[in-house]
Formats: structure tokens, C-alpha cells, sequence
């Protein structure tokens, strides 16, 4: 493969101020990419810093120029990118503006419109697990991808449609195209990018770079969507996510061959009738399965619910058959996924009641110069994570240096503690409102940014823990529970928010706003503060554990060698 040669503005030696920032990320990347337990903390370290447009500092191009010197780029790859930033693209562009859709141009009440975002944000990673299933037994990572493209340009048309006519159910079914495409594009993606590259060791230099687009993806989306809203309408914006879409599915056709040559052997062989058949009839019952969910949420939130008891129940099952060393570890797993999922409660908050309360009470220009809609808030949640990564690693890095080390479950004790900030500042912000009952853009900056360093620690950690410790037999069927987590908690998230809805032309006022929004607030705050408790004590538990299944394991390796 021939290099690519770098843009000259990147070079190193125009920066020659930002040695410590180089040598830090690269030793830092070093190190971490020795251990598959960290490759998801890995990935946010380097990722972070390739956005020299977006953040204008001098050390993060020096970081690029270091990477492009590093990494063998071809054009599979950077095609594979190209699709990655047209999904971030489109998907959190429509996203963000489902909420007003439905509110204006449906008619939806505050409650069902809350419910429905919630689930649309969530149901994705759930049908991760059926999509992973279709990767493997049935069309391969490069048929999958491709559809799955296909289907999101499908979904955003029907939204458009819904959009111009009105069309409740329409609008239903184009969400539910979108869901399926999401869980079947998540596993299909990286299997397939990481054989675009020559060595494992060049995908794991790329696959940073890559999470980075989509990053860049969730931040242009949902910042410039809500303005393209006032300029073209709904129809428009959704009519520009399908054309996205639908340039990413026809680069994928494009590069059919090449891809097709560097995949698996079931990209190469061709899929016999019994596969598509059995393909279509789960697409099938998935996308009426999703719709039958949006069009009767008070059902469909218990099918969530039941799909998640399932999984679970199974995993209890497998933890009963297993040995007392898997057992204990399997059971750590579990702890693990019951603070994700109570986290995530808080995480879904940005899409359902926090995108709610600054769509009635947030006015101005963030720093009365920055335009904003209301509803672009979500915007400033990648902004800081692009932030909170690298800062995050260093802090960790520089006290493992002093033999300090935290567990994965007092860090995410640590993530309540900034969670319990966030909120904390959001109920100061609503109870103290003004007669005029605005709340400044600026205050929404100061919470979004402690909840994103809450995000990138649980986002980044909780996987690998899982990875660390799960029997190898059941590995993938361990990590699928995180996507668990995150339906459960997306929907279990969206029916809290439920309480703050107000009736349908309900005027906004101080006292509404104050005892409404503030009481629920209030009450998350103080929660978030008791899961800091929770999770410290977990963390202990979580080592006595891993602790006695190591015990367990020594006499049985003593056997085994006699």
C-alpha cells in the first residue's frame, strides 16, 4: 500500500511546543494497546485528538501528522470512514430533531413524544445482538453493512413522506427502518473495517481515527440539523439524512469487489435461498416487532423489558451451570450490568426530559455569539467528550504511576459523582429561574460537561471489564448484555421523564417550572448521589469475588499439571 502524504499544515515541526502532548499519547497508546481489556479506553485516547478543524489546537495536529506516518491508509478504508461520517451524520441529525417533529408536525403530547425518542435512541444497540446473529450465519459483515445502509436511506424516504403528508404511521415505519439498520450495522462494521487493514496492528492505530469520525458525525449532526429544520423544514432534513445515507450505500456498492475480496469466507461464497428467506422473515418480524413498539409504547416498553429479563435469566442460568470460578466472575458481570443500566438512566435523560426542558425554558446565542436551538444542546455531549477522553486518561496514567489504582466499579462511582454535578446543576438552574423563564445556553455547557467525562468513563470501561473477565465459551453473549443494559435503561429512562410532560398547549410558567422540573431534578440528583455509594460498595464486592475465583482457580491448575 502507498502512504498517504500528509497535509503540509500538519506537520510536526511547525508545532515544535507540543512534545509533551505527542509523547504522552503515543506512550500512553502504546502501552494500552498491549491489553485487550483496554482497547475501547485506548481508542478514546487517540481518537480524540484528530480534529484539528474542530478544536484548533496545535498539539492535536502534531498527534495527526504522527498518525498518518503511522498508519497504512488505503482507500477501503477510508471509504469505510466516509460511511461511519455519513451515518453520524444523518443518524444524530434526525435524532435530534425527532423530538420537535413529533411534538409539531405530528401532534404527539410531551409524554408519548418523550417515550418514542427514548426508544428510538435506545432500540438500536438491543437488536445489536440479532444483527451480530445475521453477520455470522447468514449474509457475512459486507452484505449486512451494505443492507443496512440500504434500509436507513429507505427509513429517512418514508420519514420524508410522513413529513410532508402528515403520516403518523408513515413516520413510524421510517423510525423503525432506521432502528433495525443501526442494530444490523453495529456488529457488521468493525468486523469488516478491521480486514480492510494489513496487520491487527495497523487496525488497532486505525480503529481510534475511525471512532473519532463518528464523533465528528454526532456533533455536526446534531448541532447544524436543528437550523437546517428552519431552512428547508422536516422533510428537507430528512430528505438531506437519506441522501447521506444513500451516498454511503452506494460507496459500499462501489467497492464491492475489493471489500468483498478482503472479508470472510461467507462474504466470498454466495448466501443460498434458505439464508435469505430465513433473512428476510427476521428483518421482517424485527421492523414489526420495532413499529408494533413505537405505535403502542405502553406494550411495547414490556417487550423490552421482557427481552432484557430473558437475556438475563439466561445468563443466570449459564452462571448456576458454571464452575465456582466462572460463576464468581460471571456474577461480578452482573453487578456490572446493573450500574451500567442505572447510568444510562441518567444518559438518556439528554434525549427524553433534558431535551424537553430546553426546548421550553433555553434562549440565546451560547455566549451571545454562538447560534444554537434549543434542541442542539445534545451537541455540547461530543464536544466534551472529545475533551474529556484524553483528560481522562491522563489523570489515570499519571496515578497508576504512583501506584494508585481504581477498579472499574469505583470508577464508575466516580461517574456518578460527576452525574450527581450535572444534575445537581440543572436543579439549581430550574429552581431558581426568573420570571422570564429562561435558562442560558451557557448553563446547559457546564452540565453537559461533567456528564460527559461520566460517559467516557462508564462508555469506555464497563466493555472491557466484561472482556476481561468473561468466561471465553459465553464472551459474546457477556458483552451483548451492555446493549441490554442500554435498552433497558433508554426505556426505563424515557418513562421517568414521562413526569415532567406537560399537556398538549400548557402554558410555561416559573411556578410550573420550579415545582415540575425542579422536584424531578432534585430527585435524580439525590438518587445519582446514592448510587455513588452503591457503586464504592459494589467495588469492594466486585474484588472479594474476583478475588475467590482466583482462589478456586490455583488448586484446580495444581491438578491439572499433576
Amino acid at each position: 500500500m502507498k502512504m498517504q502524504t500528509p497535509d503540509k499544515r500538519f506537520a510536526s515541526d511547525t508545532y515544535p511546543t507540543q512534545t509533551f502532548w505527542i509523547n504522552f499519547i503515543i506512550k500512553s497508546y502504546a502501552r494500552f494497546r498491549k491489553t485487550r481489556a483496554s482497547n475501547a479506553f485506548s481508542a478514546i485516547i487517540v481518537s480524540i485528538y484528530n480534529m484539528p478543524q474542530m478544536i484548533l489546537l496545535s498539539d492535536v495536529n502534531s498527534v495527526l501528522y504522527q498518525l498518518y506516518e503511522t498508519i497504512m491508509w488505503n482507500k477501503l478504508n477510508k471509504s469505510m470512514m466516509f460511511c461511519q461520517a455519513m451515518f453520524g451524520l444523518s443518524f444524530y441529525g434526525v435524532m435530534v430533531i425527532l423530538t420537535r417533529f413529533f411534538l409539531e408536525d405530528l401532534g404527539y403530547s410531551e409524554a408519548d413524544t418523550m417515550m418514542v425518542v427514548g426508544a428510538f435512541s435506545s432500540i438500536g444497540p438491543l437488536f445489536a445482538i440479532a444483527g451480530g446473529f445475521i453477520a455470522d450465519k447468514f449474509l457475512g459483515a459486507y452484505r449486512s453493512l451494505t443492507i443496512a445502509y440500504g434500509t436507513f436511506a429507505t427509513g429517512y424516504t418514508l420519514l420524508v413522506l410522513g413529513a410532508s403528508t402528515t403520516n403518523v404511521p408513515m413516520s413510524l415505519v421510517g423510525i423503525a427502518l432506521a432502528s433495525y439498520a443501526r442494530g444490523l450495522m453495529s456488529p457488521s462494521y468493525p468486523s469488516l473495517y478491521k480486514r480492510t487493514f494489513s496487520t491487527e496492528e495497523d487496525f488497532e492505530n486505525g480503529y481510534p481515527v475511525n471512532y473519532s469520525v463518528n464523533n465528528v458525525g454526532a456533533l455536526l449532526g446534531q448541532y447544524l440539523f436543528p437550523m437546517f429544520v428552519l431552512a428547508i423544514g422536516f422533510h428537507g432534513s430528512f430528505m438531506l439524512s437519506a441522501v447521506m445515507a444513500g451516498f454511503a450505500f452506494v460507496t459500499l456498492v462501489i467497492f464491492n469487489k475489493q471489500l468483498v475480496g478482503v472479508g470472510a469466507d461467507i462474504d466470498k461464497n454466495s448466501v443460498s435461498l434458505k439464508n435469505w428467506l430465513s433473512f428476510f422473515a427476521l428483518s421482517a418480524a424485527m421492523v414489526g416487532l420495532v413499529f408494533f413498539m413505537f405505535s403502542n409504547m405502553d406494550i411495547g416498553q414490556n417487550i423490552v423489558y421482557a427481552i432484557g429479563a430473558a437475556a438475563i435469566l439466561y445468563f443466570i442460568t449459564l452462571m448456576i451451570k458454571s464452575g465456582k470460578s466462572d460463576a464468581l466472575k460471571m456474577g461480578t458481570i452482573l453487578i456490572m450490568t446493573v450500574l451500567t443500566t442505572c447510568f444510562f438512566v441518567y444518559y438518556g435523560q439528554m434525549m427524553t426530559s433534558m431535551t424537553m426542558v430546553t426546548i421550553n425554558t433555553m434562549r440565546g446565542d451560547l455566549f451571545n455569539i454562538i447560534p444554537i436551538a434549543p434542541e442542539a444542546s445534545m451537541a455540547m455531549n461530543p464536544l466534551w467528550c472529545i475533551v474529556a477522553g484524553p483528560v481522562i486518561a491522563m489523570t489515570f496514567s499519571s496515578l497508576e504511576k504512583k501506584g494508585i489504582n481504581f477498579s472499574t466499579a469505583t470508577k464508575i462511582g466516580f461517574a456518578f459523582i460527576f452525574t450527581a454535578i450535572a444534575f445537581g446543576i440543572l436543579t439549581m438552574a430550574v429552581m431558581n429561574i426568573g420570571e422570564d423563564v429562561v435558562i442560558r445556553p451557557e448553563v446547559f455547557l457546564a452540565i453537559h460537561f461533567f456528564q460527559a467525562f461520566a460517559e467516557v468513563i462508564v462508555g469506555s470501561l464497563v466493555v472491557a471489564f466484561i472482556l476481561s473477565v468473561a468466561p471465553k465459551h459465553i464472551e459474546g453473549f457477556s458483552v451483548s448484555l451492555f446493549s441490554v443494559a442500554m435498552a433497558l435503561s433508554g426505556i426505563v429512562g424515557a418513562v421517568f421523564s414521562t413526569s415532567i410532560a406537560l399537556e398538549k398547549g400548557q402554558e410555561i410558567t416559573q411556578e410550573i417550572v420550579q415545582n415540575v422540573y425542579g422536584d424531578y431534578f432534585q430527585l435524580l440528583t439525590v438518587l445519582a448521589v446514592v448510587m455513588v455509594a452503591i457503586a464504592l460498595i459494589s467495588s469492594v464486592i466486585i474484588r472479594k469475588m474476583l478475588d475467590a475465583a482466583r482462589a478456586d482457580e490455583q488448586p484446580e491448575l495444581v491438578e491439572a499439571e499433576s
